[in-house]
């Protein structure tokens, strides 16, 4: 009767803690591509991608092209914000100084492709980017070196050299302090303009919170590349804080 009588105390003693338990909420992002400039058509399939990379990896994502939801109140609520092939100028002053503020309180910021192909009048975002866009030849395969293959967005590559095909940005003003995931090796290519230094993804901590950038992401079939997939969702994960 004793052990009995033990056991249903030890098992209401487990049932009254995980009652108390805060349950802890999934992380959630904010993928923003609105245009000012160019209009990738890609970017419905991106949105689509990063849902479902959402839904199998417990984070929630919420979609919008309005800038007017770049306020201080609104974007605490996120854990990350995407950058899905923005282009121009997307943000007005306000907009601005909510969105640094955001990052000055430990935000997460992701670049993907024509990120960089953005707010080319405001500086401090170039700088949390971590280059300008320039120019591009024609898509086409390329090799890609993977210089680091211990972060989150490059653990999926099994080997230091991978063939892709898609559309090679060339920079300018690039952040020194970026730490470089991949490079593009540009005597596998047409069009490369950076010489021997031609960073293609990168992350860096930048005044209080974290940026991960790629400059993959410009064709339809990117969205559907599982390497790529696996890619981007290391970059999410770790603009939202995980290690």
């Amino acid at each position: 009767m004793k052990k009995i009588l033990s056991s249903c105390l030890l098992i209401a003693v487990v049932i009254l803690f995980q009652a108390h338990v805060p349950v802890k909420k999934a992380a959630k992002i904010l993928v923003f591509s609105k245009t000012k400039g160019f209009r990738h058509n890609s970017i419905p399939e991106g949105i689509a991608a990063i849902q479902k990379l959402g839904k199998e990896n417990n984070f929630e994502v919420d979609t919008t092209e309005n800038a007017a939801l770049f306020t201080k109140s609104n974007l605490k609520k996120y854990a990350a914000i995407v950058f899905l092939n923005t282009t121009g100028d997307v943000l007005d002053n306000d907009q601005q100084t909510a969105f640094q503020n955001y990052i000055h309180q430990g935000g997460g910021y992701v670049g993907v492709h024509a990120a960089t192909d953005t707010e080319y009048g405001w500086p401090w975002y170039g700088k949390l980017a971590g280059a300008y866009f320039t120019s591009h030849p024609k898509v086409q395969e390329a090799k890609f070196i993977i210089k680091d293959m211990n972060h989150l967005s490059t653990r999926s590559f099994k080997d230091s050299v991978w063939m892709h095909k898609d559309e090679l940005y060339n920079f300018k003003d690039i952040n020194p302090d970026i730490k470089v995931l991949i490079t593009l090796d540009e005597h596998s290519y047409t069009g490369g303009q950076n010489g021997d230094f031609h960073p293609f993804s990168w992350y860096h901590n930048f005044e209080g919170g974290r940026a991960f950038y790629t400059c993959l992401g410009h064709t339809k079939e990117t969205y559907n590349d599982d390497l790529f997939l696996k890619h981007l969702l290391g970059g999410i994960q770790y603009s939202i804080g995980k290690h």
